[in-house]
């Protein structure tokens, strides 16, 4: 019984460690793509070119115009 016991100890510990890392890692993410459209945006408003904004993006010219178009938040 406790080896079951201490096994799910172990999985739900193991599980919430987990779901911290994610939350950080998601938190992260938000921030970076907040960035990114910051950037896009005064990179555009500087007069580089779409196609190499969405290059040095990695992403598409069409997600580019998604950004500039959008309100900033």
């Amino acid at each position: 019984m406790t080896k079951i016991t201490s096994e799910w100890d172990r999985t739900l510990r193991e599980i919430r460690k987990a779901a911290k890392r994610r939350a950080k890692a998601d938190e992260a993410h938000r921030g970076a793509t907040e960035d990114l459209r910051t950037f896009i945006r005064a990179a555009r408003h500087a007069g580089v070119p779409i196609t190499q904004i969405a290059s040095e993006a990695q992403i598409s010219r069409q997600a580019v115009y998604d950004v500039l178009e959008a309100r900033p938040s």
